[in-house]
């Protein structure tokens, strides 16, 4: 990099992956400054008082499979930095019109027992899975290469190559386990008619049964501030309020990493990106933005299945079709009338987020990128459905649409939380058109957001990834 060099690597944005990588590279040796627009480190990890004082709501990400099954998180003590995971009774809870709910349990067996004629199929999909975890996890979480475990990695891939739909119709008979598995899976943002959306549901799946679906106690803001404090500890400096317009603003350093989506990148290395190059960041595909709210309540949801109150995760949707039929309106640039809503009651478990016995809520749902439709009372109209007198329980609450999402944080362009859309043909063979992920034709300059592979998700191995192309060529 141009100018006298003062760290080996400066990363640019405090999300999950800008902090895995500056972990990363510190634990190497390197100096290392990571610099955040914002006033407190985290992106996608923030908490803080939305609604009333002292309540404490996610502002981003709230339950966190994928961050504690995460090979880059099992190898930090960010407990001795005050992170603490908070387990519910069971990960997951999908009420039904019938005023029962169908549950996701930490065991397959559990779960299995609750589906009637599919338990033996939930069972033969779900095992070998759980039994074959940290193989798996070794070969989906990192980027393109020759499988490591190619048993288990093929035997996954002849069920994740499918749709979400064909999936669940061709492995299940009836209308429970497909819902429980359509819900799962709608976490990838894509339509269940897709090839490869299957993917995600089975490693939502068997992450709540290996590993479970926690939330953090005192919010999500805990992760990033625990990571920031062990980078600190390793010798790495962290600015805030600092925000990095051009690449030419840094200063000198052996290498850049950059936790940034493609439009940054074209807009923050203009002048140095070949004209091509830019036109394939600028073209770049985002998927679906998402409608968030937030409510302060006077007691817990009114679930009409009291099985929801075991779960800190509610799918609130109905049945499978009910779920494709949303999932396929937001791809048509339609906005659900009955969308799904993905909910969490941390503070029914987590008693430090409310000051005085009230509960926090949190929920969003998927709409068109950009949208500036008011979803409010379609989602709350969901989840009074399946708990009604929902609405009367309601102190406060706090809405960000697809714009506001944008402007607290950059990376998540027209409210597009993944960073991109999730096909992971595209994400881990050949992520910006291209064999090499995380390099940019800029020498010393990586990119190591959620568009890079593994994609999206609180895990920190895009980071941890693209932190390792760099010190390969700091070495």
């Amino acid at each position: 990099m141009p100018g006298k060099l003062e760290y080996d690597a400066v990363v640019v944005g405090s999300g999950p992956n800008g902090l895995a990588a500056a972990i990363t590279l510190a634990r190497s040796g390197c100096s290392v400054l990571v610099l955040e627009a914002r006033e407190t480190v985290g992106g996608g990890l923030r908490s803080g008082e939305m609604t009333l004082p002292g309540f404490i709501h996610d502002i981003f990400s709230a339950v966190h499979p994928m961050a504690v099954a995460s090979p880059f998180f099992r190898s930090l003590d960010l407990s001795s930095y005050g992170l603490e995971w908070v387990h519910s009774l069971v990960p997951l809870a999908h009420p039904l019109d019938d005023g029962t709910a169908v549950l996701l349990e930490r065991s397959v067996e559990a779960t299995a027992e609750a589906l009637g004629s599919d338990s033996q199929s939930y069972r033969a999909l779900m095992e070998p899975l759980t039994k074959d975890w940290d193989k798996l996890l070794d070969d989906i979480l990192a980027p393109r290469h020759f499988p490591r475990h190619p048993i288990t990695f093929v035997r996954f891939g002849t069920l994740a190559i499918h749709s979400i739909g064909h999936l669940a119709r061709s492995q299940f008979k009836e209308s429970r386990a497909r819902a429980l598995f359509t819900g799962i899976a709608a976490h990838s943002i894509l339509p269940t008619n897709r090839p490869q959306g299957a993917a995600f549901g089975l490693v939502l799946g068997a992450a709540g049964h290996t590993v479970g679906w926690p939330v953090v106690k005192g919010g999500s803001q805990k992760i990033a501030d625990a990571m920031t404090q062990y980078l600190i500890a390793l010798g790495g400096e962290v600015r805030t309020g600092v925000e990095v317009r051009s690449l030419d603003e840094l200063p000198g350093a052996r290498v850049i990493l950059l936790d940034v989506t493609p439009r940054q990148l074209a807009a923050i290395a203009a002048n140095r990106l070949p004209a091509s190059y830019r036109q394939r960041l600028l073209g770049y595909q985002y998927g679906p933005g998402v409608f968030k709210m937030d409510w302060v309540l006077e007691a817990p949801i009114p679930w009409k299945a009291s099985d929801c109150l075991k779960a800190a995760t509610v799918h609130v949707g109905g049945t499978s079709e009910e779920i494709a039929e949303a999932e396929s309106d937001v791809w048509k640039s339609k906005h659900p009338e009955r969308p799904l809503v993905l909910l969490t009651q941390p503070s029914l478990f987590d008693s430090t987020r409310t000051p005085d016995g009230r509960q926090v809520v949190w929920a969003y749902c998927h709409v068109p990128n950009g949208s500036a439709s008011d979803m409010s009372e379609r989602i709350e109209s969901q989840i009074e459905r399946f708990a009604p007198g929902f609405r009367d329980s309601i102190l406060a609450r706090s809405v960000m649409n697809p714009a506001s999402m944008e402007e607290y944080n950059p990376n998540f362009v027209g409210g597009d939380i993944a960073g991109g859309i999730q096909n992971p043909l595209r994400v881990l063979v050949k992520p910006m058109g291209q064999w090499h992920a995380y390099a940019t034709p800029m020498k010393g300059v990586y990119l190591c957001s959620s568009s890079m592979p593994p994609g999206a998700g609180v895990h920190g191995m895009c980071g941890y990834h693209a932190a390792q192309r760099a010190l390969r060529e700091l070495r």
